[in-house]
């Protein structure tokens, strides 16, 4: 039996006993936004610190921020030769309202159809404590073939606000050689996925003015710019008709995908159904609307001109 089987057969046979600890973080109201949940944030930190303890981690640690607590824990099993990598998550909610919307109680976890109903039961923490899950399991049998450290915050939803500076504080501790965000999903329930690029994000606020006042379209409408029109036109020019994204230097430091990673995802086609049958939509859109084999072949353009 491989070290992997092993571990997989602990956990199968334990699953019961790690089900209900889970459920147990869920209950946890551990929302960022409010500043009236922070004892909840702490009691969600303090459970995965006395988590982490029980399994034995050599080091268990909670910072202070002027948010909300960092909980860092490290297990160095594997020796000073090893490879360590870091595990990030966070164990803060977004806000549940509006409540009247649920069909179940969101910090009450509910079984329908085989899924779980609750507030943070994906992100992320079914993610988290399937992560620290993993870990135990190979403590339980084989043991961990590497060093792990956990990086676990409770502002993930607020913008992170006290992981930048604690990190350059805390960069000889936080030393690793790789890092692992289990904050994301899956292709399909079927389809194991490992996500290892990820966009980004840019936002502004854009206001339109034009007339102190509304205008009659029939005696305006040819020689004054109605603002709603304005604005549409400016969102329209914001992508090109491929779906890539006009704006100058968006892409300046993405990097491309080589030949061998357009192959591995054009092979995916359960990917491409999967995304049909969950939004409904009759087709896909930009890249991910070509065929396998344009996919292959296809690279991203930019028209900043749009």
């Amino acid at each position: 039996m491989t070290n992997k089987d092993a571990a997989l057969n602990w956990f199968d046979t334990n699953y019961d006993e790690k089900f209900k600890e889970w459920l147990q973080i869920l209950k946890i109201p551990s929302i960022s936004t409010d500043p009236q949940r922070k004892a909840d944030i702490q009691q969600a930190c303090d459970f995965l610190g006395d988590y982490l303890k029980r399994l034995g981690a050599d080091k268990v640690e909670t910072f202070k921020t002027k948010v909300h607590p960092i909980l860092y824990a490290e297990f160095n099993k594997g020796g000073d030769a090893a490879k360590t990598v870091l595990i990030y998550g966070h164990y803060d909610v977004q806000p549940a309202d509006p409540i009247n919307e649920w069909r179940t109680e969101p910090f009450t976890p509910t079984i329908v159809d085989d899924k779980i109903y609750a507030r943070g039961a994906s992100d992320m923490k079914g993610q988290l404590m399937a992560a620290i899950f993993a870990v135990e399991a190979l403590l339980k049998t084989s043991g961990l073939p590497l060093n792990v450290k956990f990086l676990l915050e409770g502002e993930e939803e607020i913008g992170s606000p006290s992981l930048d500076s604690f990190i350059h504080e805390h960069k000889e501790m936080l030393a690793c050689d790789m890092v692992l965000n289990p904050d994301a999903g899956m292709i399909a329930k079927d389809l194991p996925t490992l996500t290892y690029g990820l966009r980004g994000l840019i936002y502004f606020e854009l206001r339109i003015d034009g007339p102190h006042a509304d205008l009659h379209s029939g005696l305006f409408g040819g020689v004054v710019a109605n603002p709603a029109n304005v604005l549409t036109q400016i969102i329209a020019k914001l992508h090109n008709s491929d779906g890539s994204i006009a704006i100058p230097g968006f892409y300046d430091e993405v990097i491309p995908l080589d030949e061998d990673e357009r192959k591995k995802l054009a092979s995916y086609k359960s990917a491409d159904e999967g995304f049909l049958q969950f939004s409904g939509s009759p087709k896909l859109f930009g890249e991910a609307g070509f065929s396998s084999n344009e996919r292959a072949g296809a690279r991203p353009t930019l028209d900043v001109n749009g």
